[in-house]
């Protein structure tokens, strides 16, 4: 009897290996087919002005009113600033009064990660490139309909493309 146990006990744990083996596999071929960016900041810091740097490697924020994007009204994408992903469309931009630039909806919601942010005495939602890990902005719910959201997104982190 205790030879059975022993034996079935080795069979699941060879199938459990197997299968765990099995998605370690597809982890990595996800990982390698996602095109993420790893850099180190001395990396970043060759590509990215010192702006750019701050904002998108160490959570900074631009000041109010002063980004380059803030009434921009071209039609066209905006893209992460550090590695190029596709983020916002222009017709999901709009004034929402706050000093950054506003969207009311990302492209993909794949394409970026939300955390929560409980800097400065506040409990905000931050979003990050998913393809580079770069700061971009903030989520809030004061947005217009239909989602009600607003991407309150810092000029240096995105760029424009027509």
């Amino acid at each position: 009897m205790k030879n059975a146990a022993y034996l079935i006990f080795i069979l699941i744990f060879a199938a459990c290996n197997g299968d765990c083996q099995n998605n370690i596999k597809k982890v990595k071929t996800e990982n390698t087919m996602n095109n993420k960016i790893v850099k180190t900041d001395e990396d970043w810091k060759k590509v990215l002005s010192p702006e750019q740097f701050e904002v998108l490697r160490n959570k900074g924020t631009e000041m109010p009113f002063s980004g380059k994007y803030y009434l921009h009204k071209e039609k066209g994408l905006y893209v992460c600033a550090a590695c190029g992903e596709e983020l916002f469309k222009s017709d999901a931009k709009f004034d929402a009064g706050c000093g950054w630039p506003s969207f009311s909806d990302v492209l993909d919601s794949s394409k970026v990660i939300y955390t929560k942010d409980k800097t400065l005495g506040m409990i905000r939602t931050e979003i990050t490139c998913a393809k580079c890990g770069g700061h971009l902005g903030h989520v809030f719910d004061d947005g217009p309909a239909p989602k009600g959201l607003r991407y309150c997104i810092n000029s240096v982190s995105i760029e424009f493309k027509k």
